[in-house]
């Protein structure tokens, strides 16, 4: 072997290696380049809440004025009777009811028939007056033997005081058999097995537990019937845990009825629940009102709460409101030939053709006077 042949090659050998050891680095370059994500291109979308009209100046504008108003808070209720003015029909005897003279939903007076009962109760309490009033005369006749032979002489003066103690003890049982048979509500003056079930006060009869020959189990068993006093009504609405800042105790309240929408109702709140339902987190607020006749048991209402201290609010002309998909809308310059249509939250109507907006718009904000025209004119372009 020759040395010299590899020493003479060795600087060529150099020189293939850095070749391609430079070959290999920018083959790696360029799949790195290659690998790499496109650059982000930025394209402009135009805002599909602006409108764009030839002759803006065709759009007469109105400027949003400030109007104070006290927050208002609405909740939906029910009508419910006083349970303070509900009165159970109580039958203290028991027995089998022979006539029903009152339906439910009747309006009865007090001392009113309402039903008839047919109790053994009633036979044996006039059995035990009868038999206390024989022995009470019996006892009455022999006072009157011992008085007449006393005073002869016949007999001493402590068989007279057994006599007068016996006497006075028929006088106690009979008192107790004719208190016995007013408590079942028989007359002493009309024996019979049939008592009268009459109604204690007026009003009407909400709840009724009896049919016609339906068993009645006296105190032992459900009332008959409920009579409700609904001159004056309860109205139980439910306000969520977050509202509650809304009602206080003496607050009044606005009542609107849906059967008669016309009708505009003043409550007084007369309690706040202290106990949260715990799936839907509101608590019941009672409302406590006059009936004005109309208002009927489980009928649906709304009450409005106001709050203390107003806010400022926009009002604009009830025209500048638009309507659409379930949302109100108002039309507002945005410069140039641009409007934009914001969504807004109105209010109440106000005096004028007014109308309040809760937000969306602030006082002095500008927006288009007629925005139905104006969405009219954007759809036909």
């Amino acid at each position: 072997m020759n040395p010299d042949k590899y020493a003479n090659s060795s600087p060529l050998m150099a020189l293939l290696l850095a070749a391609c050891l430079l070959s290999g680095c920018n083959d790696s370059k360029r799949d790195v380049a290659a690998e790499a994500p496109p650059p982000l291109k930025v394209e402009r979308v135009e805002d599909s809440g602006v409108f764009q009209v030839e002759h803006p100046q065709k759009f007469a504008l109105a400027t949003a004025r400030e109007y104070k108003a006290a927050p208002k808070l609405n909740a939906t209720g029910t009508v419910s009777p006083d349970v303070s003015r509900n009165v159970p029909v109580v039958s203290v005897a028991s027995g089998r009811v022979v006539e029903i003279r009152a339906r439910l939903g009747d309006t009865v007076t007090k001392g009113e028939l309402l039903m008839r009962i047919q109790s053994a109760d009633i036979a044996q309490a006039f059995s035990d007056y009868r038999k206390a009033l024989t022995v009470e005369e019996l006892n009455r006749r022999q006072l009157e033997r011992s008085q007449l032979l006393y005073e002869k002489g016949a007999i001493a003066k402590r068989d007279l005081e057994q006599a007068e103690q016996t006497e006075e003890s028929s006088k106690i049982d009979v008192t107790t058999a004719l208190d016995h048979l007013r408590v079942l509500g028989a007359e002493a003056e009309h024996p019979s097995a049939i008592v009268d079930v009459r109604a204690p006060v007026s009003g009407v009869i909400t709840d009724q537990q009896v049919t016609n020959a339906a068993g009645v189990q006296g105190l032992a068993g459900p009332n008959p019937f409920t009579i409700s006093d609904l001159s004056f009504v309860w109205i139980l609405c439910d306000v969520y845990e977050n509202d509650l800042a809304f009602v206080r105790l003496g607050q009044y309240a606005d009542i609107r009825v849906n059967a008669y929408p016309d009708l505009m109702l003043r409550g007084r709140i007369g309690n706040i629940g202290p106990i949260l339902d715990p799936n839907l987190r509101t608590a019941k607020v009672r409302l406590e009102l006059r009936n004005p006749g109309m208002l009927r048991l489980g009928m649906f209402v709304t009450a409005t709460f106001h709050g203390l201290t107003k806010e400022a609010h926009a009002a604009v002309p009830a025209t500048a409101i638009l309507h659409l998909h379930d949302r109100n809308w108002v039309y507002s310059p945005a410069g140039s030939n641009d409007f934009r249509r914001v969504e807004v939250i109105a209010g109440d109507m106000l005096g004028g053709g007014a109308q309040e907006v809760i937000s969306g718009i602030a006082p002095g904000q500008q927006v288009v006077a007629n925005a139905l025209e104006f969405q009219n004119t954007v759809e036909q372009q």
